[in-house]
């Protein structure tokens, strides 16, 4: 199977709102999955990110973006979701992903990448780690939804 990476296009927005609700039943909070097409569309200047397709270009996996700036060290990216369909886990599609990703962190001149893994999640630990993340629980989330 051969797996190309390439930027999120408003066409994918479908099958993209598909891959949130598994993402978010992964992560054990499908109630807080409250995006939707048409909200993607209204937003989709910040929509930003790579899919993971193959060669009938189906959606394997899809890594979301954006750019923030931390007062410690300057411009950066924050990586907002890296998810792999289960049927395609372990076949080096999330690798594709998150690769692209800091290639595009580097190519930008940020100064690091950053993102959030589940404590429980011992193989996206490991996985991340074997990439020379440091992962660490020094920090816990604050959300304000409005």
């Amino acid at each position: 199977m051969t797996v190309t990476i390439r930027k999120i296009e408003e066409s994918d927005y479908l099958v993209l709102i598909s891959l949130f609700k598994e993402f978010a039943l992964f992560e054990k909070l499908p109630e807080k999955m409250t995006n939707s097409v048409e909200q993607m569309l209204r937003e989709k200047e910040y929509l930003t990110g790579f899919v993971a397709v193959n060669d009938a270009d189906e959606i394997l996996g899809y890594a979301t973006y954006f750019f923030g700036y931390y007062t410690w060290i300057g411009k950066s990216l924050y990586m907002d979701d890296l998810y792999v369909r289960p049927n395609f886990r372990g076949a080096g599609v999330g690798t594709k992903l998150i690769k692209e990703v800091i290639a595009f962190a580097k190519a930008e001149k940020c100064k690091k990448l950053r993102w959030q893994v589940s404590e429980w999640n011992q193989p996206a630990i490991e996985f991340y780690k074997s990439l020379g993340a440091n992962v660490d629980a020094v920090e816990s989330n604050c959300d304000l939804v409005f």
